[in-house]
């Protein structure tokens, strides 16, 4: 199944998400570090009008995403095996509607925080790639790492977080499914912690 389903960045640096798939979706989402999978299928079952793009850099991940899609007969899903760094920097302006980046390695050392992907680049490129409105989704367990998104994301020029009252970012929205990483996280006793945030409109004098 890979083959028919990977794909590159190509040499040119420049990629038409739209053309990945046989017929151009209504719309196009990512989610950046897929782990096992479970909500990239769950997402792209639940909206097959949509193409779905994964970037997961570890095997046995991608191993068990295609089983699901397998299982599914999902044929709305593409992959990157590579960093999502590349994707993000080869995307069109204003190309992806919803990006989801689930329970990142936290890099919790401060010498290793230059690796977390939630990062004052990431933002400015997905402020970049994604459309007026469209809806950025962060989770973590890790309250350094909760603490680190809520001094950027909110504060981004590019976005407005959602949150309205303590229970919007302390509970999974309800089209969210829950993965086996968060069940592994609250066994093991740490909260997850969901953040929703909007892309702001464009004035017009912004330029992508």
């Amino acid at each position: 199944m890979l083959p028919a389903l990977r794909f590159d960045v190509p040499e040119s640096g420049a990629l038409d998400p739209a053309s990945l798939f046989p017929v151009p979706p209504a719309d196009v989402w990512l989610e950046i570090g897929f782990g096992a999978g479970e909500h990239l299928a769950d997402q792209a079952a639940r909206h097959p009008e949509v193409g779905f793009l994964g970037a997961e850099v570890f095997e046995n991940g991608v191993v068990r995403l295609l089983a699901e899609i397998g299982r599914r007969e999902l044929a709305n899903i593409r992959v990157l095996l590579d960093d999502a760094r590349l994707l993000l920097e080869a995307l069109p302006a204003r190309s992806l509607g919803r990006v989801f980046i689930l329970f990142p390695d936290p890099w919790p050392k401060l010498r290793h925080h230059k690796r977390r992907m939630v990062s004052p680049g990431t933002l400015d490129a997905l402020a970049r790639i994604m459309k007026d409105g469209a809806e950025l989704r962060l989770a973590t367990d890790d309250v350094g790492y909760l603490r680190w998104m809520l001094e950027l994301a909110p504060t981004h020029p590019a976005f407005e977080w959602q949150a309205r009252r303590p229970e919007d970012w302390r509970r999974r929205p309800e089209d969210w499914p829950e993965t086996r990483y968060e069940r592994k996280a609250k066994a093991a006793g740490r909260s997850p912690f969901f953040l929703g945030l909007r892309r702001n409109p464009r004035k017009a004098t912004d330029q992508d």
